[in-house]
């Protein structure tokens, strides 16, 4: 049987999520952390969300492209009755899309009116959503990294 995809695109697949996790690692768990332990709060906090507005708009394209490379790749195993067209993986990819959308599109604007005293909850409690958002989000690339790169099975 040929491969579902080419070479290139398939390292591209396996590659793409350890590399991605390993961005949203570093910048949860070592630069965030690290700023609020060197700046004053508010100009800490002006810069971790510079650069999670950066991971937010990267993580969109890394949804487009891994998104589309599983989306051919499961209509390809599909043709050739190896299996359903909407794969385990492409549905650990759209979770991450689900969860930057809620976790940062939805809750940021909403944790800037908190700090103007607006809405029914608190910057805290918005945070804390952000944040179960933004780690459950590591969490479903750390599956989807574990998946893609097990061994093609026969």
């Amino acid at each position: 049987m040929p491969p579902l995809l080419p070479p290139g695109l398939e390292r591209l697949r396996r590659g793409l999520p350890g590399v991605w996790l390993g961005l949203l690692l570093a910048l949860g768990l070592i630069a965030a952390p690290t700023l609020f332990a060197l700046l004053d709060r508010p100009l800490a906090g002006r810069v971790a969300g510079q650069l999670f507005a950066v991971e937010a708009r990267l993580t969109l394209g890394f949804v487009v492209v891994l998104g589309l490379i599983e989306r051919t790749r499961g209509q390809r195993r599909a043709e050739a009755g190896l299996g359903p067209r909407l794969s385990a993986e492409l549905l650990l990819v759209l979770g991450v899309l689900f969860l930057t959308v809620a976790g940062y599109f939805a809750l940021q604007p909403m944790m800037e009116a908190a700090r103007a005293g607006q809405g029914r909850l608190s910057f805290g409690a918005l945070h804390g959503l952000s944040s179960a958002a933004y780690f459950l989000k590591m969490a479903l690339l750390a599956v989807l990294s574990w998946r893609v790169a097990a061994p093609a099975q026969a």
